[in-house]
């Protein structure tokens, strides 16, 4: 039985549970289970090679004791033991000298929940992850990374989850043109699944990598930080697939909760590449922490005012952000006039709408800077829909493939991109326009005339995505009245029944 098999096979399981209601919590019983067994195949063969190797797991509390054999715990002692035992002792694990697994096995189970109710069927989960699952085969680590990635990609029609996955075609694009070298260090402050980190360490291994040294000094540059437990076990579980011994650098922890001030020169990072929250809003208090000047509650905005701090002079960065930011006034424009300031905007790809269906159709920007030297133009490129596609979907999602034609355009940084030429997809836009228009960088694209569509499922689509926006203003609105006035923003009713469409990616 193939693992994808295997794993379907433990979903169909899952879903007679009375005690798991969607994807969500059926990733999440999932994905803490695949960690401790794939965690116990490490050990045995940090074991093989190791003779001094001592596990960071108390030996009652190991996958290999309480879940290995089949005819083991089941029923209601197999529920109250994972409820009563397990998971509090994986809570309360403490490092050991350098050796800080036990630090990553804590936090990755701090906020993690069992939510399967039925002792009996999770132990047929358990016996079809023992006999389906071995990450010590050569053939099955790598069916495994797939069989991941689907998981992952199965977020995104998951409610709220999927604003953590980001698609790969984009990820991978972003990760290229940056182009991290193998002794830079990576940061996503805002790692979700850990998409763009997976990505830098394929990247560096298959272009910089080259010996045993090598390959360790990898491992110490990738860093992320997610607040929200699932995408965090989601992320941590994903590192370890990808050969990242003690994934301790992905942190679960808010980013945005620390002051700005506080993060030092000895912190800062070669590369950023992320796809920060957006359309969210922060909890009281937060904002605080910026400087008075960008100072906001809008999560994104936040994140990139963090991004501009963290970066390195000659640091690089890649971040996804909505059309709301280009043309965003107040805050805002005094954020981009510090962005073109102090590093340089050299290129903005427009996508088209849905890149990020089915989670939202919000129409999205990648934003490529260097921090170190002011803007002088910003080369915009049109990103366009292949021959015959009309909108992505999830049968019909982005591929990596499409943007061979901007790494073919995009030229060289040291030289100030001077190879890029002006096509129908891109154009240049001096400092000084950007500066007349006070930094409205929604410029469009001067090759096109404005296209009127006629097309009935084209309008309705526009038209459906025009009242999503409205709704998430009115939602937002009501927040921010509820919170002056005192009342929940629930009590804040219109006469209209609310849309319930998300627009966060």
């Amino acid at each position: 039985m193939s693992i994808s098999t295997t794993i379907k096979s433990i979903q169909d399981i899952m879903r007679k549970d009375v005690g798991v209601d969607g994807d969500a919590q059926r990733i999440g019983q999932l994905v803490w289970m695949l960690f401790l067994k794939i965690f116990d195949d490490r050990e045995q063969e940090w074991e093989m090679f190791d003779e001094n190797y001592r596990s960071p797991i108390p030996e009652p509390l190991r996958w290999r004791h309480w879940a290995a054999d089949p005819e083991g715990m089941t029923g209601d002692e197999l529920k109250e033991f994972i409820d009563t035992m397990l998971f509090p002792g994986l809570q309360q694990l403490q490092a050991r000298g350098d050796d800080y697994r036990a630090v990553v096995i804590r936090n990755v189970f701090e906020d993690a929940y069992n939510y399967m109710k039925s002792g009996q069927l999770m132990r047929q989960v358990i016996n079809k992850l023992q006999d389906g699952v071995n990450f010590n085969k050569a053939s099955e680590r790598h069916e495994l990374g797939g069989m991941y990635e689907q998981i992952l990609k199965d977020l995104q029609s998951a409610g709220n989850a999927g604003e953590f996955y980001t698609p790969r075609a984009v990820t991978r694009f972003m990760v290229d043109r940056v182009d991290p070298k193998l002794d830079e260090t990576v940061m996503d402050p805002a790692c979700g699944t850990g998409g763009f980190l997976t990505c830098t360490i394929d990247h560096k291994r298959s272009r910089y990598v080259q010996t045993p040294q090598d390959e360790q000094t990898l491992q110490r540059t990738i860093h992320g930080v997610e607040k929200k437990p699932l995408p965090h076990l989601l992320a941590t579980t994903n590192m370890i697939l990808h050969g990242i011994e003690v994934p301790d650098q992905i942190k679960h922890d808010n980013t945005l909760a620390r002051p700005l001030i506080s993060w030092g020169p000895r912190e800062r990072v070669d590369v950023i590449i992320a796809n920060p929250p957006f359309g969210g809003m922060e909890e009281d208090g937060i904002e605080t922490n910026f400087p008075q000047a960008f100072r906001t509650r809008e999560t994104a905005d936040l994140f990139m005012t963090l991004f501009i701090h963290l970066l390195k002079d000659g640091g690089r960065a890649a971040v996804v952000l909505p059309d709301g930011f280009l043309f965003g006034e107040g805050m805002k424009t005094r954020l981009k006039e510090k962005l073109l300031t102090e590093c340089h905007l050299h290129t903005i790809v427009r996508l088209p709408n849905g890149v990020f269906n089915p989670y939202t159709g919000i129409k999205t920007n990648l934003l490529f800077f260097t921090k170190g030297r002011p803007t002088e133009a910003v080369w915009y490129y049109e990103h366009p829909y292949p021959e015959g596609v009309k909108n992505y979907s999830k049968t019909r999602p982005m591929k990596v493939e499409e943007f061979q034609t901007e790494i073919d355009w995009w030229g060289d940084e040291a030289d100030g991109f001077a190879g890029r030429q002006e096509t129908e997809q891109a154009w240049r836009v001096p400092i000084e326009e950007i500066q007349a228009r006070n930094y409205n960088l929604d410029i469009k694209n001067p090759h096109q005339g404005e296209l009127i569509s006629h097309d009935p499922e084209e309008l309705l689509e526009k038209y459906a995505r025009q009242q999503a926006e409205i709704q998430e203003i009115r939602d937002q609105l009501k927040t921010i009245l509820g919170d002056a006035l005192g009342h929940p923003a629930q009590d804040l009713t219109t006469q209209e029944a609310p849309h319930k469409e998300e627009e966060r990616a």
